[in-house]
């Protein structure tokens, strides 16, 4: 088996969804995410805060450096995440397919290196 990465890409600029349409699309998510458990297929899934407030640590010459806000300026953000175990890339598809409709928001799917046992 192999563990895939989905990521949500989050646009950056744009109004987000009314909080009525933020309730219909969570309650897609949540059903997304039992229909994993159930297939055997979860491992972890999750949303990220926004983008400012984050924390990137540098190492420099033996120290670090810590700067508040995100790496780069972006269109996009990862704007969470859900990492499955499925047999072949065709199920990892079929699956970033269905988060997909449940988010509403493009999904990349990508394989983690290497073989996972189970």
């Amino acid at each position: 088996m192999k563990h895939y990465l989905l990521s949500v890409v989050t646009p950056a600029e744009g109004e987000p969804p009314s909080p009525e349409a933020l309730e219909g699309i969570m309650r897609n998510v949540d059903g997304f995410h039992q229909e994993l458990r159930q297939a055997g297929a979860w491992v972890f899934a999750g949303g990220l805060s926004s983008p400012a407030t984050a924390t990137v640590v540098r190492a420099t010459n033996g120290d670090t450096l810590l700067t508040g806000g995100p790496y780069i300026e972006g269109k996009e953000y990862l704007g969470g995440l859900c990492i499955i175990k499925v047999p072949d890339p065709a199920a990892a598809l079929a699956w970033g397919r269905k988060a997909a409709r449940a988010i509403t928001l493009p999904i990349e799917v990508r394989p983690f290196e290497g073989e996972v046992d189970g």
